[in-house]
């Protein structure tokens, strides 16, 4: 005679898109809310849209143990971020999150939410991976974030919002980020910034960093000259690129001399050099061109085999970026 059976477990991975569920994944937690002996285990949760009540029905049928990766692509409120950081809590076995466009009333319970999300935090322990774009909430409040990381990371993104030099201090201080080996901050707004909490923050990350993107931070001649010492010790870096910041062509050149030891380096982003511009800020062709002979000679010069891309900044009045095709050692 057989004896009673185990709990059933399903595997699968949410992607909840739209305001009810599709047909299939309504009739499994249909199905979850029947049977008590149901496990349903979610390697990864997608976020595309769908109302905080009806997601945390989802996840309350859910073992958020066997959670791995949990990725938001929708706007939500900071509130509504307070509501879903229990739930991401017990997901305790996360190494991958994804938060975009979180948005920051001004309200008196600000500082609430902002709780509710950096506390669940430190039950995170294995977190490897996090990606936040357009996170509005961070700016003065990001070093309460990072104290609540509990495990190193090895890839960090913060994208596209505004942060206090205090915040870039606390950053570079971090504990987590001592083993990172990507680091994405493009969209930050650093022309006001020191360079100094950019520079000590280079070199904390030198020894692991591969992929290194400071894409449209408004980065001056000074705060490039500032991490040339420590970019030269990157020895683990594949990807760098800076485009969209002001650069002269002296720097241009002072930064294609500071990595050409780099040998695992494959993949650059540069500006056009700011002699390549016009005084209303349009991209000039003949000094465009100019300005890529010399750094053509530069590369020779250095005697390495290498490519580097040239990026535009868009017209100012319309918007539109011109690209041009060059010589092999210098791609446009």
């Amino acid at each position: 005679m057989k004896g009673p059976s185990g709990p059933l477990t399903v595997f699968v991975d949410l992607c909840l898109r739209e305001r009810t569920l599709d047909e299939c994944l309504a009739n499994l937690i249909r199905w979850a809310r029947r049977r008590r002996s149901l496990h349903l285990c979610c390697k990864k949760v997608t976020i595309f849209g769908m109302p905080i009540q009806n997601i945390k029905e989802v996840l309350n049928l859910v073992q958020l143990g066997c959670v791995l990766e949990v990725e938001v692509h929708f706007t939500w409120q900071l509130s509504t971020l307070g509501k879903f950081a229990p739930y991401l809590g017990r997901m305790s076995n996360v190494r991958r999150l994804v938060l975009s466009h979180i948005h920051k009333p001004s309200s008196s319970s600000e500082e609430k939410h902002i709780g509710r999300f950096t506390s669940q935090l430190l039950r995170l322990r294995h977190l490897r991976k996090l990606r936040m774009e357009s996170p509005a909430f961070l700016e003065g409040c990001l070093g309460q974030m990072l104290r609540c990381l509990k495990s190193p990371l090895e890839a960090l993104s913060i994208t596209n919002c505004q942060l206090t030099e205090s915040d870039l201090a606390c950053l570079s201080q971090c504990p987590s980020i001592s083993q990172l080996k990507e680091l994405d901050l493009s969209g930050l707004s650093l022309a006001c910034f020191s360079p100094k909490p950019l520079q000590v923050l280079l070199e904390r990350v030198a020894a692991t960093i591969q992929d290194l993107v400071l894409e449209y931070c408004g980065l001056s001649d000074t705060h490039l000259e500032a991490i040339l010492p420590a970019l030269s010790r990157c020895h683990q870096l594949q990807t760098f690129s800076v485009r969209g910041n002001h650069l002269s062509m002296a720097l241009m050149e002072r930064l294609l001399r500071h990595t050409a030891g780099l040998s695992r380096l494959s993949l650059e982003l540069y500006p056009a050099p700011l002699e390549s511009y016009s005084s209303q800020g349009i991209i000039h062709p003949g000094r465009f061109a100019q300005a890529q002979a010399e750094l053509l000679g530069i590369l020779k010069d250095l005697g390495l085999p290498r490519t580097i891309w040239l990026r535009t900044n868009p017209c100012p009045h319309c918007g539109s970026k011109i690209v041009y095709d060059s010589d092999p050692f210098v791609s446009c």
